[in-house]
Order: structure tokens, then C-alpha cells, then sequence
């Protein structure tokens, strides 16, 4: 499987890297972040324009249908610029999802996805770590319908999303992987509250409750207690695309120290032309350039094979997260007592990183997945 750039790509990510350069700089977070905002719907309706809402999308459905690889590339361009968009969670996961799930209603709201008039955030999480078959939040019956009542916490966009993705538990007891069922739910729904809260990187991290919540069977996305054969994929495509938010994030902190290195002078001459301090920048480098290729690599599995993608993502992102804590860190470490205040960007990217580590797994449940996958536990 070749890793090179096809021409596509090369314009895809030209295209993204001038629109967002433009149109999301970090001091449009900046300013978000001081205004108490947590999401910017302007710049999604004009990524919406762009067809970037529907890279997923099958052309049937009014999308682009480009690819995962594509959506690899827009996420680390907006992790360059850390954009805030409900990309991942919408246009990733949710859409990943559905189309898997197929029927006229999953094509319906893929077509919504891609038009824009749809948002959705994804409640799995219930603990304190990323674990779906843990899932406790329960769906009883209830007449010719559900009850959903449970707590999901750290959703993203969960506070500012139109439509919950939320899987419960319609048998078995947590801990099983069978016995779980996706919803497809509007925000609005009675007995569902979402207490909004902000991570540390500015972003939407909502806690979401449900309480006597009724459902359908129309609500359903794929099959009653089998929500995992369309959920897993579409989380797995979701972690292959904030590895690659992390690596564009890594890439951008890497820019960053660079050009400060470059201005930065001590004893007459600038503090890049220290030997020890290139050696660090160059190791930084070559990192980040290896967990490129891992981030290229989960994209092509997840278009050609994706029963058998598992290894690839968690491998990216594994690396990603290693890589971005090693930049931001470095960034810190080489802008000196300047590096942790407010008034420099580096700080922003080091709060993305290590939201972004947690997210969707962490390094340990992404190496133990490693692990399994080469039979090593």
C-alpha cells in the first residue's frame, strides 16, 4: 500500500490549508475562548459550502463521498489551526454510522449532514475513560417503545449539537459487548438536559442526562442490541481522524517553536543556531514525520479494509498522542518562561493535545489494542 500523496490529495490539502489559514487562525478560538463561546456555527455553514460536512456522505445522499483518507487530511489541517468545528462528531463518526446502518432514514439524515442541517454529538462515554462495552445507561421497554435513563459524560458538541447519537443498553449487563442499541435522538427531546461545560481547550464538552426518555423503534440506527456492528467502525474512523487533528496540531506547535528559535537570541545569536537545540527540533521533526505515515496508513485501511482497520487506528492513534505531547512539550521547553503564558498560542495547542489524548481512547487503551491485534495479550 503506497503512503505517497495522490494528486487529490495534494490539492485537497492546499485547498483546506489556504481556507483555514484564512478563515479559522488560532486567534479566532482566542477570541471564542474569551467571549465564553464553545462553538462557531459561521464557520461550519461556509465549511458546509465547501462540500467538507459531507466527505463521507455517498454521492446519493447529496455528499462528496471522498474518502477517509480526505477526511484524515481535513482534520489535520483544522488541528494546524485548531478550528472549532463539529467535524469529528458530526461528519466522521455520525456519519459513519449511518451510512453503515443504511435505510431511508440513515439516508435522510446523511443527506442532512452534508446540507448542513444537521449537527450530532455521540454519547458512549460514562466513566472516566473511554469504554463503550461498559455502557450502563439503560433502554427498558416501555408499551411499543424505549425508556432511556442514564448519564453520558464528556460529549463533544454535546451542548450545541441539533441530534444525540447515544448507544444504551437494551440487554445483558455492562461489560457485555452485545445487549447495546444506538438512538438517534433530537437534543430537544423530553427528559433529555445537557449541562454544558468547557474543557480546557475552550471546546464543548457537555454532560448529557436522560431520564424517562422515550424512544422508538424509528430512533433506532441499525439493529436492537447490536449497535456495536455500526458503532465500532464509526468510532474507530472517528479516532483516525483526531489522530490526525493531533498530528496537524503537532506539526503546527513544531512551526511555531521553529520560527521562535529562529528570532530568539541569546549571546548575539539566535538560539536555533545552538546544536543541542537543533538536535531537539530535528528529533521533534523525524517524530512527527513517522506518526505521519501511521496517519496515512489508518486512512487507506479504513477505505480498502476497514473490517480489518483496527491495528492501524489504534496505532495512529497511540503514536499521535505520544507525538503531540512531545511537541507541545518541546514547544514549552524551547520558548522558555515565555511558553506557558497566555499571550503565545503554544499554550492552546498543549490544552488541544491533551483533550485529544483522552478522547476516544487513551495511549493505553489504544496500545493495549495494539497488542491484542498482534496477539501479544
Amino acid at each position: 500500500m503506497s503512503l505517497a500523496e495522490t494528486d487529490d490529495e495534494a490539492l485537497l490539502r492546499e485547498a483546506a490549508r489556504g481556507f483555514l489559514d484564512d478563515a479559522a487562525p488560532v486567534s479566532r478560538l482566542r477570541a471564542m475562548r474569551d467571549d465564553g463561546r464553545t462553538g462557531d456555527p459561521d464557520l461550519w455553514a461556509r465549511m458546509v459550502e465547501m462540500g467538507w460536512a459531507g466527505v463521507l456522505v455517498p454521492e446519493a445522499a447529496g455528499g462528496a463521498d471522498m474518502g477517509h483518507r480526505a477526511a484524515g487530511i481535513l482534520a489535520e489541517e483544522m488541528g494546524r489551526t485548531l478550528a472549532v468545528l463539529p467535524f469529528l462528531s458530526t461528519a466522521v463518526i455520525a456519519a459513519t454510522a449511518l451510512r453503515l446502518a443504511g435505510g431511508p432514514a440513515a439516508g435522510e439524515a446523511l443527506g442532512a449532514i452534508a446540507a448542513g442541517r444537521r449537527t450530532y454529538a455521540v454519547a458512549v462515554d460514562e466513566g472516566r475513560k473511554f469504554a463503550p462495552a461498559a455502557t450502563g445507561m439503560t433502554a427498558e421497554r416501555s408499551g411499543n417503545g424505549y425508556s432511556l435513563t442514564g448519564t453520558k459524560t464528556f460529549v463533544a458538541d454535546g451542548a450545541n449539537a441539533a441530534r444525540i447519537l447515544v448507544v444504551a443498553r437494551t440487554s445483558g449487563t455492562p461489560g457485555d459487548a452485545a445487549g447495546l442499541t444506538l438512538f438517534d435522538l433530537e437534543r430537544g427531546r423530553a427528559g433529555i438536559a445537557a449541562d454544558p461545560g468547557r474543557s480546557i481547550d475552550s471546546l464543548d464538552r457537555a454532560t448529557i442526562r436522560f431520564q424517562d426518555v422515550e424512544a422508538t423503534g424509528a430512533d433506532i440506527v441499525g439493529a436492537q442490541d447490536e449497535a456495536l456492528s455500526v458503532l465500532s467502525p464509526a468510532l474507530r474512523a472517528g479516532q483516525a481522524a483526531l489522530a490526525a487533528e493531533m498530528t496537524g496540531l503537532s506539526a503546527a506547535a513544531l512551526h511555531l517553536t521553529i520560527a521562535f528559535m529562529k528570532e530568539r537570541r541569546q549571546f548575539d545569536r539566535p538560539i536555533g543556531s545552538f546544536q543541542a537545540l537543533q538536535f531537539r527540533a530535528a528529533h521533534l521533526w523525524s517524530d512527527i514525520e513517522m506518526t505521519a505515515s501511521t496517519i496515512v496508513n489508518a486512512g487507506r485501511m479504513l477505505d480498502t479494509d476497514p473490517q480489518r482497520a483496527t491495528l492501524a487506528v489504534s496505532l495512529a492513534k497511540a503514536r499521535a498522542t505520544a507525538t503531540a505531547r512531545l511537541a507541545v512539550s518541546e514547544g514549552v521547553q524551547l520558548h522558555g518562561g515565555v511558553g506557558v503564558t497566555d499571550a503565545l498560542d503554544m499554550g492552546f495547542y498543549m490544552k488541544r493535545a491533551r483533550v485529544g489524548a483522552e478522547w476516544l481512547g487513551d495511549y493505553g487503551y489504544h496500545a493495549a489494542e495494539v497488542a491484542r491485534e498482534r496477539g501479544l495479550r
